[in-house]
């Protein structure tokens, strides 16, 4: 019998009365033959919930004890929703991470899965019961309750996927994968397909339908995900490898906004390139994301070298450059949003740069940093011009 990885997000199980909706679709579904493995998020916003109790102790909380209360959210879901399902008649049983064995990297915070011990997985579901798992979360090899980062569970579903040699659903509030996110453009097209390599793209320039390394996951192992509304027979957006796409006649798939990051410029530092990968391996040892790196001709015998990164990670980053660069002095820039479009067809299409600064152009949109790659654009533009970027860029690209 084919194995089914559903994941259901922190909306969809947001209340008692949610999760009782869910069980009915999930026995439904059951009952069409189907071994099912549930992956949930907790509550609503009760990640957020347990992070302001946290900073109620201590504006620093301990990053091993913080990941341990986390990861209370989710085994609540997990329990709650078994117990729904069997309120119906189904059997159903509620897993933690500790209890079938989802190995992870050290790392708080931002864990990485290694394996996963499916036994006792496999005889739950021969027994003939619905199998719920807490997802965002891992033991490490010390033992350590561990979570992989907001919006993890997506990465433990397509991982139970793999594992089990299964297909994945993930069920959000939102009906599918939108070119633009629908809230700021009224107009947004939903997609019935997208490419891996683009959905990769956008979830980790900031769309926040799903985690990027889920994407990686599913993408290294030809899983294909189906995104869509719970509980509803709207048709969702399905994630994987598209052949034969007319790219030409698609240069934009999507965009992507994000205002997590700050720009650092280094001002008048030594042209030696050793500097720089000192400091740039430092930052990458602590996990920290680098993106939009520049540097100008040097003058003198320096340059200025500008960067982005995330704002949580802006103090640990400022100690780093200090104990490298000494004297130096440092610009951060706080006011960006990070403004992306991504489409396998700019491999092909020529041009798209030269729309994107002829609208800006027109709409008065100041660019105060860009990277491009094959298929994506990234501008660093105010964020004050967030919402209006979106709508002259989603319109020039009909999105």
């Amino acid at each position: 019998m084919a194995v089914v990885v559903q994941k259901y997000g922190g909306s969809s199980v947001g209340t008692t009365e949610k999760i009782k909706g869910i069980a009915e679709s999930i026995v439904k579904r059951k009952n069409e033959n189907t071994d099912l493995v549930i992956v949930v998020s907790a509550m609503g916003k009760t990640t957020d919930d347990l992070i302001a109790l946290s900073k109620g102790i201590t504006q620093q909380p301990d990053k091993r004890e913080l990941d341990a209360i986390l990861s209370t959210g989710e085994i609540i879901s997990s329990a709650l929703l078994a117990m729904a399902i069997k309120a119906l008649g189904c059997d159903a049983i509620s897993y933690t991470a500790h209890q079938i064995g989802i190995q992870t990297s050290g790392q708080y915070g931002k864990a990485l899965i290694k394996d996963i011990q499916d036994k006792k997985i496999k005889k739950s579901l021969k027994e003939g019961k619905i199998v719920i798992v807490a997802g965002f979360q891992g033991i490490n090899e010390d033992g350590d309750i561990t979570t992989l980062g907001r919006g993890g569970s997506d990465t433990t579903a397509v991982a139970l996927a793999v594992k089990l040699c299964g297909s994945c659903e993930i069920y959000t509030d939102v009906a599918g994968i939108y070119s633009v996110d629908p809230r700021a453009y009224g107009e947004a097209k939903k997609l019935d397909e997208i490419e891996y390599e683009e959905m990769l793209e956008l979830a980790s320039l900031g769309a926040q339908i799903m985690h990027s390394r889920s994407i990686e996951l599913a993408q290294k192992y030809g899983i294909p995900i189906y995104v869509g509304l719970s509980n509803s027979d709207i048709k969702g957006t399905v994630i994987r490898e598209v052949k034969n796409m007319d790219m030409e006649s698609k240069p934009v798939t999507g965009i992507a906004t994000s205002d997590e990051d700050v720009a650092v410029t280094l001002q008048r530092i030594p042209k030696d390139v050793n500097i720089l990968a000192t400091i740039f391996e430092a930052i990458g040892s602590k996990r920290i994301n680098i993106d939009m790196i520049s540097q100008t001709s040097p003058i003198d015998g320096t340059v200025n070298v500008s960067f982005t990164i995330p704002k949580e990670s802006l103090k640990d980053s400022l100690e780093i450059i200090d104990n490298v660069v000494v004297d130096n002095k440092v610009i951060v820039d706080a006011d960006i949003t990070k403004f992306s479009l991504v489409g396998l067809g700019m491999k092909t299409t020529s041009g798209v740069a030269a729309r994107v600064f002829r609208v800006f152009s027109k709409n008065s949109i100041e660019i105060k940093m860009i990277t491009t790659s094959e298929i994506r654009i990234t501008c660093a533009i105010k964020t004050e011009d967030k919402l209006k970027a979106i709508q002259v860029i989603a319109k020039e690209f009909n999105m």
